[in-house]
């Protein structure tokens, strides 16, 4: 799988949050299906591989990050203060956990986040980047 991710960026054999999600369940983390069943205003736990930042200039320095697990994308929103506290695990980490509240209006559906773990070193030699600010 690590191979694959290098030279392809994906594999065909499973997703890698797929063999992490017995520990990633352990701590507490809901995957994209679970939460895309939760009404708005819980707050929850999720993780996930980064594919995309995008700080749009008109965003006032507000973060939109996807992240996405063996079920899905999930949309992340990190406020200003939140990516000055923890800049390193914003712009850093591979695998995501995010600590926040979930919204949901209709169809929209998005993650705030309020805490960040880096969680990069479950991904081993595994090479996911991202697509970050274009």
């Amino acid at each position: 799988m690590a191979a694959d991710y290098a030279s392809l960026g994906l594999s065909l054999k499973c997703h890698p949050l797929t063999l992490l999600r017995r520990r990633l369940t352990a701590l507490k983390f809901l995957t994209a299906q679970q939460l895309s069943r939760l009404g708005n205003g819980r707050r929850v736990r999720a993780c996930g591989i980064v594919t995309v930042r995008q700080r749009p200039s008109t965003a006032n320095g507000t973060i939109f990050t996807s992240i996405e697990d063996e079920t899905g994308p999930i949309n992340v929103i990190i406020w200003p203060d939140l990516v000055e506290r923890q800049r390193k695990e914003v712009l850093g980490a591979r695998l995501l956990g995010v600590i926040g509240t979930w919204q949901r209006q209709g169809d929209v559906r998005h993650l705030v986040a309020q805490e960040l773990v880096d969680l990069s070193p479950l991904l081993g030699r595994l090479m996911a980047e991202s697509r970050d600010f274009h």
